[in-house]
């Protein structure tokens, strides 16, 4: 819970502690280590959340509602964009209704952030939504990770989803997605696998996806090539660095503007 160097946010808050995997994207997830990391430096809030599985750490599936979290936006008087559970899934099954409908009480009640909530589980947070919430929160943005072609069935799943911003997060891109229909998603990020175990990205992947995003008008954000560059060559994500076509693209969808 605290600043970040993820791109495209500008801090993490982490209501929920612990996951499970459900996809190729998740095979190398940061978060894993950085839970174990976490474990060994005393947090308890990460304690058993990983098993050890061919010599690194797995998620579990054990998950942590932690309501002690539920106050740190309260105590951000300055707006941020916050990525919520950075270290977990808020739609993960295992995560109560009734705590759920907590994290959406805090972000009702601190309207000067805008809050990006991203989970692979697009169909829990389409019934979330259409079930328990009455109202589309101005600064909640919902969003959906697509890694492969496999996954694409979540843009659809997302599309169902009342928000003012809808966002994809094609990261780790780890195959082509096709000819998408991008059409009511509002912002892409895209980025590759960074990491020794990190999957090659492909620049045709990239094109793809980013001439989608010129034809439905969907802001593209590239935020790295990851371990592997474009030209096939593995160096650290740093060496390869974020420029795409020439330059960097930072863009951000179009948000009302956050109540102070």
């Amino acid at each position: 819970m605290a600043e970040t160097q993820i791109e495209w946010t500008d801090a993490t808050w982490n209501p929920v502690a612990g996951c499970a995997i459900v996809s190729g994207g998740c095979t190398n997830c940061y978060a894993m280590e950085m839970a174990r990391r976490l474990e060994a430096m005393g947090v308890l809030k990460y304690a058993g959340l990983t098993r050890r599985s061919a010599g690194r750490p797995v998620w579990n599936g054990v998950i942590r509602e932690d309501a002690a979290a539920l106050a740190v936006p309260h105590r951000w008087r300055k707006p941020r964009k916050i990525f919520v559970n950075s270290m977990s899934d808020l739609f993960h099954e295992a995560v109560s209704d009734a705590f759920v409908l907590k994290v959406w009480r805090v972000m009702r009640e601190t309207p000067h952030h805008h809050y990006q909530i991203l989970t692979k589980r697009p169909e829990r947070m389409a019934r979330f939504v259409s079930q328990f919430v009455g109202e589309v929160l101005p600064n909640v943005w919902l969003g959906t990770s697509v890694e492969n072609a496999q996954v694409c069935a979540r843009i659809d799943q997302l599309r169902a989803v009342p928000a003012v911003i809808r966002f994809l997060s094609f990261e780790p891109l780890i195959g082509p997605v096709g000819d998408i229909d991008l059409s009511g998603i509002h912002w892409a990020i895209v980025g590759g696998e960074s990491g020794r175990a990190a999957r090659p990205i492909e620049e045709t992947w990239v094109d793809e996806i980013h001439a989608r995003c010129a034809v439905h008008g969907t802001a593209f954000f590239f935020k790295q090539w990851g371990t592997w560059g474009k030209d096939n060559r593995r160096r650290s994500k740093k060496a390869n660095g974020r420029e795409y076509r020439g330059r960097i693209w930072d863009e951000m969808p179009a948000t009302p503007p956050a109540v102070l």
